[in-house]
């Protein structure tokens, strides 16, 4: 017989269905990988990857990490895309981020166009910490579990993530 209080210890399962996963996070996941790839079709083929994933696998999640899994099994197929052989020859060249400005804001357009170039000029390895930092919201802890790799390390590539924006943006002035 389990002991008093060792049900409420277990962190609780998801009870959401794929659809309502579908409805919540599909949009952020798409723009993730999106921000990621810098091509709308194949950000849209990682997407639906992720969530077929998902509906196969069945896994069981806990209460409030369904976005981190689905953003966590798409960015591995965005790096497994980004390894690409036809990926670095053909896409690197491509157009960056496509933003929606509001109509009247066309400075804030100007400086939002030229942060996501400088965005999309930096590594994958710190381009992805961006991506979930700023544009997601994920705090380091979140993304450290997502990922996989040590707090410290997301810490240190979010840093010179930082640095190196930096640098590309004044050369930009």
């Amino acid at each position: 017989m389990a002991e008093p209080g060792t049900a409420q210890q277990r962190e609780e399962t998801s009870t959401l269905s794929f659809a309502e996963l579908y409805e919540r996070y599909a949009t952020d996941v798409l723009r993730v990988c999106y921000s990621y790839l810098g091509d709308r079709q194949k950000a849209e083929d990682v997407c639906q990857d992720a969530f077929v994933k998902l509906m196969v696998t069945q896994p069981e999640l806990k209460v409030g990490s369904e976005k981190a899994w689905l953003l966590k099994v798409a960015l591995n197929r965005c790096r497994d895309l980004w390894r690409g052989a036809w990926f670095k020859r053909v896409v690197l060249g491509s157009p960056a981020f496509e933003l929606f400005p509001a109509p009247d804001d066309f400075e804030k357009l100007e400086d939002e166009e030229a942060i996501m170039k400088a965005v999309n000029q930096l590594s994958p390895d710190f381009k992805e910490i961006v991506l979930l930092h700023y544009y997601q919201g994920f705090g380091i802890s979140e993304i450290s579990e997502m990922l996989s790799i040590p707090e410290g390390t997301v810490s240190s590539r979010l840093s010179r993530s930082r640095k190196k924006l930096e640098s590309l943006l004044a050369e930009n002035v």
